[in-house]
């Protein structure tokens, strides 16, 4: 017997004999209590948290990973154009060890972590991920993909990081975890049934999750590219991260030429390629930019090429974006073989957007919802975060560097 392979949400009386497809919603029971979890129903996980496994903590033969997306101190996030993954560890208050989570997830993300690493034959070690993230104000569910840990572009030192975190003053550990959707359209259930039998290699396993276990090859599930976003999508959809942009919005509103010093920072937080810069003066039009440099290549022998960065402090949310007239400033300021970035607490206008894509102007743009998912990753998740941050880096006396 098998589910319809359509693109509708599958009822809560199919789950235990679904497949699992990439953004397909699995509905919840209606009891009105716990056993109205549609993942226990799937899968053999358990019904409590984020971190949820099948077998022991030393051994998991399977794991699953939910994301609410409501924790503002740990914001997960998935990276749908680049098929990344951010998920954080489940020591998530102080007072105790990074491995001394509840159910210990971090211990179970070491040791995963650990045999990726490791030979062909030590991955068949390494439990399947399973992504799945909140689908609305119940229960109900959304899977969004199955998970290789690590990714291409990241070494041993850089996919599994232990971050410190501080709550009222009090220290803590946590996993920052990097691992990679991979191109998996549809997970069978035949499949899921010879993983928790013992088989994950079997005639049935994904293409690409054999290509990871056997040559550590990341064929990673990657949306197509949008050309423009609309002004809703460059900012912030929950309250947390409105909150966020409107006080660094307010930091700065009184000295907008002190939030160039601030965007060139945040450019400079955002890759790790971005060398030095410097902030130029305020010129006779009110503009103040930065220019600086971004290195391509190896360390040993980069490629320096240049970039000019403006910044546009305007109200968050507001109906005013960065408009065809300030982007061809923008435009006009590049010189050969240098790109731009644009940093702005708003966004910008749809016309201005789609002539520079359209048109290939080299710009990078870095909007309200940039600013917050930044900050968020660097550990600045709550207003209050923000707040404290900005009045040590950026006080309000500050000179001009």
């Amino acid at each position: 017997m098998t589910v319809s392979q359509t693109r509708a949400a599958v009822p809560y009386s199919d789950l235990p004999i679904a497949d699992l497809i990439v953004d397909r919603e699995y509905l919840g029971g209606s009891k009105g209590s716990m056993a109205d979890d549609p993942i226990a129903r799937l899968l053999p996980v358990g019904t409590l948290g984020g971190f949820r496994y099948k077998g022991s903590r030393h051994k998991p033969q399977l794991v699953v990973l939910y994301t609410s997306g409501a924790e503002a101190d740990w914001p997960d996030m998935l990276d749908l154009t680049t098929g990344t993954f951010t998920y954080y560890g489940d020591n998530r208050h102080p007072g105790k060890d990074l491995h001394d989570s509840p159910r210990g997830g971090n211990i179970i993300l070491r040791r995963t972590f650990d045999l990726a690493h490791d030979d062909a034959k030590t991955r068949t070690s390494v439990p399947p991920y399973l992504l799945f993230s909140k689908a609305g104000p119940g229960r109900d569910v959304v899977f969004r993909g199955l998970l290789a840990p690590g990714a291409p572009d990241l070494t041993a030192d850089e996919d599994l990081v232990a971050i410190w975190r501080s709550r009222q003053g009090k220290r803590f550990q946590n996993y920052r975890a990097k691992f990679t959707v991979l191109d998996v359209g549809r997970v069978p259930r035949s499949w899921l049934t010879d993983v928790l039998a013992g088989d994950p290699l079997s005639a049935n396993c994904p293409t690409p999750w054999r290509r990871w276990v056997t040559g550590r090859h990341y064929h990673a599930l990657i949306s197509t590219r949008i050309e423009y976003r609309p002004p809703h999508d460059q900012q912030p959809h929950d309250d947390a991260g409105r909150h966020i942009l409107e006080r660094v919005h307010a930091h700065f509103a009184s000295r907008p030429t002190d939030f160039e010093r601030f965007a060139a920072h945040l450019w400079q937080m955002a890759d790790g390629h971005v060398g030095t810069y410097e902030v130029t003066r305020a010129t006779a039009d009110g503009g103040r930019d930065a220019v600086g440099e971004y290195l391509i290549g190896p360390p040993t022998d980069p490629i320096r090429v240049t970039f000019a960065l403006e910044a546009k402090l305007h109200t968050p949310a507001s109906g005013n974006g960065v408009g065809v007239k300030e982007m061809s400033r923008l435009i006009s300021r590049l010189r050969h073989r240098q790109f731009g970035v644009l940093v702005t607490t708003g966004h910008v206008a749809p016309q201005a957007y789609r002539e520079i894509r359209t048109d290939q102007h080299p710009i990078v743009i870095m909007s309200g919802i940039d600013i917050v998912n930044l900050l968020k990753q660097k550990g600045y998740a709550t207003p209050a975060d923000v707040t404290h941050w900005l009045k040590e880096a950026f006080p309000t006396t500050a000179s001009p560097p």
